[in-house]
């Protein structure tokens, strides 16, 4: 490449992460990951720019990328709390379930991942913060896809989930 990056200063972080945020709204998640590379490069730990970034790389999420969920799990590393650990956890499994499901799989490794991401969601229920139900709510939402889309388990051989490469197991 070449170019040497500019850095953001310090006063411009919030402002800096409430634009990746829209941009994630906006469905341009690779603005959205670019911003918050910034962000991270003045504040390595900040939170908010590692939640965005988790998400907007899931959000860019597509079957033919077995690397996509090994980066995500990469920044999903650096989440604090035992909660955001499981409960970002099960995004990132929701996510790759869905784009197995938009690429055409036929169930089995999309089951899989869905599967194990509602598995992220009951252990997050169990330490959230009262009132918060979110884990809940994606639970269900697994549950409302697997029923929709009849996936199984035995849609074919069920291989699971290969946590070798991060890739669905094949």
């Amino acid at each position: 490449m070449g170019l040497e990056l500019k850095r953001i200063s310090q006063a411009a972080l919030p402002a800096a992460l409430a634009k990746a945020e829209r941009y994630r709204l906006l469905n341009e998640p690779e603005q959205a990951e670019s911003i918050c590379r910034d962000v991270l490069a003045i504040e390595p730990r900040n939170q908010e720019a590692l939640v965005t970034l988790l998400l907007a790389l899931t959000d860019q999420f597509r079957a033919s990328s077995t690397t996509a969920v090994k980066r995500a799990e990469e920044v999903l590393a650096a989440v604090e709390g035992e909660y955001q650990k499981v409960y970002y956890g099960g995004i990132v499994r929701e996510r790759w379930g869905l784009a197995l499901i938009e690429a055409g799989d036929p169930g089995r490794q999309a089951y899989a991942w869905l599967d194990d991401a509602m598995k992220h969601y009951e252990a997050a229920e169990t330490k959230a913060a009262a009132g918060n139900d979110d884990a809940i709510l994606r639970w269900n939402s697994c549950a409302r896809i697997i029923a929709r889309d009849g996936l199984t388990e035995h849609a074919g051989v069920a291989e699971g989930i290969d946590a070798g490469d991060g890739a669905p197991g094949r």
